[in-house]
């Protein structure tokens, strides 16, 4: 059994089910299985996995709810949420990303390519060794051994891909990023989202810091600024 490799699969089609556990149980990952939403986050609250594979289209409650309910749960904040969905429209991806997914992948699912994208998703959850552990700038103190953000007295919960686009940011006060560089840094290149992906977390992080943090340079990107 691979360490720190809980997958929890949430689909109301059984096949799917069947071929996802199948397939990632002989890679080696600890799986558990859900075939709603409402049980997704039962099971999410109990098994507190690394990983959660959920589709979009399913009774009781759909995947994006379940998703923006589970990121309210501390314990949850850094697992990363790949949606699975036969809907290939922006919309579905924007929904998506809106409540906290990490990525998206469109069915019918090949089996290799996603255990693919597992192991790369587990190989980024490692931590680089090259940046500090945590970043004091104004009155936000962002750390990363612990994942989290402090702003004055006031603790502030990021879902994880939130966290790493603000710490990245943070770490490189001054220098602007176009989304581009930004997917590549915080997504990979191993993940497909598109462009607006980044001005959705962006927007986000605002929400929840404030806006005179990130700085949008028109036309190019976004910078965290500070007074030099």
């Amino acid at each position: 059994m691979k360490a720190n490799s809980r997958i929890l699969i949430v689909d109301d089609e059984q096949d799917i089910i069947e071929l996802l556990e199948y397939n990632l149980t002989k890679e080696g990952y600890d799986v558990r299985t859900a075939n709603n939403g409402l049980k997704a986050i039962e099971e999410a609250k109990d098994f507190l996995p690394q990983l959660i594979l959920m589709d979009i289209m399913m009774p009781k409650m759909d995947g994006v709810e379940s998703c923006r309910k589970i990121r309210e749960i501390p314990k949850l904040k850094e697992s990363y949420i790949i949606f699975l969905t036969a809907r290939s429209e922006e919309f579905s991806e924007i929904a998506a990303f809106e409540a906290g997914a990490d990525d998206f992948i469109t069915k019918p699912i090949k089996p290799r390519a996603l255990i693919s994208r597992v192991s790369a998703f587990f190989r980024r959850g490692t931590k680089n060794t090259n940046e500090k552990e945590s970043v004091v700038i104004k009155d936000l103190v962002i750390d990363r051994s612990s994942y989290t953000v402090m702003k004055g007295p006031d603790k502030i919960i990021l879902p994880k891909k939130e966290f790493e686009l603000l710490y990245f940011l943070a770490n490189r006060p001054n220098t602007v990023f176009n989304r581009d560089e930004l997917l590549k840094n915080i997504w990979g290149t191993d993940v497909y989202v598109v462009p607006r992906t980044v001005d959705v977390h962006i927007r986000k992080v605002r929400e929840k810091i404030g806006e005179d943090y990130i700085t949008t340079i028109k036309g190019i990107g976004y910078k965290f600024a500070i007074d030099e």
